[in-house]
């Protein structure tokens, strides 16, 4: 049985999110009452991963549409409400895009109906809050489709055909506890087990948030996967020696040159991937690629508070007084990147324009 970060009842309206700064210590639930409360589960890391991040906003917006039902008596003022609220819950983590890709999309949505006489009022509600709804089930699925075709290409490219030879290199957390279940780069390490390809995979720790020891490490030993726990300054020493086959990794924001937005250090494993031979993969949802922003330079990296630097478990590890730069994600150019599995396919960085017209193609009339 999967792990359930995201857990919403569609009959009463209820949205609770696992708090994952408390895992593996304690598993607890918090209960997301509005639009405020998903922003600031979001902005604590209470709920992370980009994926998870846009559908756990959204559904906070869908919690206090219901919770307010008669507040907006127009199709303008509700309109007006939506998009700013959509915009708000934006502002939370702003280097992960899926929010900003689902505001987007939902804003558009919302103000098609809003000017078109054909929809009333409650239609608009009730076509919001399926829209959202939908994000939910839309990305387990996605991720099973993005676990299957990874596993393929994997096998295929590696040209690995002896059952469970297969070993992986993953970072950060990008599992059940990063998306509405099965996960992204981990999805594709499932579906490797699943079908008995896979021998080993390694996580590195993820430091300063430890997303990989905490998260990935907590999943991987839930779902009784083959795996071991290294720190992050043994990437090198690991590609070297153990026979890495390939390394997967997730994004939070793709541009449309190929470059990848992902959790500090996957840069510097991609260097270390390309210098030792090993194929580097992004396994990502296409709601990741934005491709508005034309390469890496554009891509917003957030700063995270200096304490989860000096600090571990509320003690203090560095010498006071010491100054610290925390950024969240780093950049790596597409031309470390040997290809980026997506839900309808696997693209070179360079392919990424195809994404742009499945897109096109499936805009509202």
């Amino acid at each position: 049985m999967l792990l359930e970060a995201i857990k919403y009842d569609k009959e009463e309206r209820k949205l609770e999110i696992l708090d994952q700064t408390q895992l593996p210590w304690a598993t607890h639930y918090i209960e997301v009452k509005n639009v405020e409360d998903g922003w600031n589960v979001i902005k604590k890391m209470q709920v992370r991963g980009a994926p998870a991040i846009a559908i756990v906003g959204c559904l906070s917006l869908v919690v206090e549409i219901v919770h307010h039902w008669g507040g907006y008596k127009e199709k303008e003022t509700f309109f007006q409400y939506i998009e700013i609220k959509l915009y708000y819950l934006v502002t939370a983590r702003p280097t992960a895009v899926n929010m900003q890709i689902a505001a987007e999309k939902l804003t558009k949505l919302a103000k098609h109906m809003c000017d078109n006489e054909t929809y009333d009022l409650l239609y608009m509600k009730c076509r919001m809050i399926h829209e959202i709804e939908e994000m939910l089930n839309n990305d387990v699925e996605a991720n099973k489709t993005i676990g299957a075709f990874g596993a393929t290409e994997i096998k295929r490219f590696t040209g690995v055909s002896k059952k469970g030879t297969i070993r992986i290199l993953t970072h950060c957390n990008t599992g059940c506890l990063a998306t509405a279940g099965y996960g992204t780069a981990l999805g594709v390490i499932r579906s490797l087990h699943v079908s008995r390809e896979l021998e080993h995979v390694y996580c590195t720790e993820t430091r300063p948030y430890n997303q990989g020891a905490r998260l990935t490490a907590y999943e991987l030993v839930h779902d009784k996967i083959p795996a071991t726990l290294i720190c992050d300054d043994m990437v090198a020493a690991v590609l070297k020696t153990k026979k890495i086959t390939a390394v997967v990794v997730g994004a939070d924001r793709i541009t449309a040159n190929g470059d990848t937005g992902n959790k500090i250090g996957t840069y510097q494993i991609a260097i270390l991937a390309k210098y030792h031979n090993v194929p580097f993969y992004v396994a990502a949802p296409t709601t990741s690629i934005d491709m508005d922003i034309p390469n890496g330079h554009d891509i917003i990296i957030e700063e995270r508070p200096e304490k989860e630097i000096t600090h571990m478990n509320e003690e203090r590890i560095a010498a006071e007084g010491i100054k610290c730069w925390n950024p969240a994600f780093d950049v790596t150019p597409a031309s470390l990147i040997t290809a980026i599995i997506t839900e309808v396919g696997i693209f070179k960085p360079h392919e990424l324009e195809v994404v742009k017209k499945i897109r096109a193609d499936a805009q509202v009339e």
